[in-house]
């Protein structure tokens, strides 16, 4: 099924696809090549996405790695998948998040995606 009121449903700039997933570009990308592997079926998160089109989003992950691999020789990667608003899932259509990471675009990169974030954003999600 898809969902007339979901954006990434309705999403048709693919970079890449398969018969069950497609990669579009992320509208607020975290670093250039930033890319979003979604299931073209709408599921609300990623644990109510059936096995086969799990494995779809894993053959276009390879994918896109290989894409962004040739088109902007990253240092390395982040894959995120935020499940449920508790978790930071703001669009609630399951997707996997292909963050590109290229060498000195943060200071000190040992605990990944977090030092991508400013610091003061930091702080107010680490007061307790």
């Amino acid at each position: 099924m898809i969902d007339p009121d979901c954006i990434f449903c309705q999403k048709t700039d693919i970079v890449l696809e398969n018969d069950l997933a497609k990669a579009f570009w992320d509208l607020h990308p975290v670093r250039v090549g930033h890319l979003l592997i979604v299931p073209k079926q709408h599921y609300a998160t990623y644990f109510a996405v059936p096995r086969a089109t799990r494995a779809a989003m894993e053959d276009l992950l390879d994918q896109a790695k290989a894409f962004l691999d040739q088109k902007y020789q990253p240092a390395g990667y982040n894959i995120g998948i935020n499940t449920g608003a508790a978790a930071g899932q703001t669009v609630m259509h399951a997707h996997i998040h292909l963050i590109p990471r290229y060498a000195g675009d943060v200071k000190d990169p040992r605990g990944g995606i977090r030092n991508m974030l400013p610091a003061a954003v930091r702080r107010t999600f680490l007061r307790h």
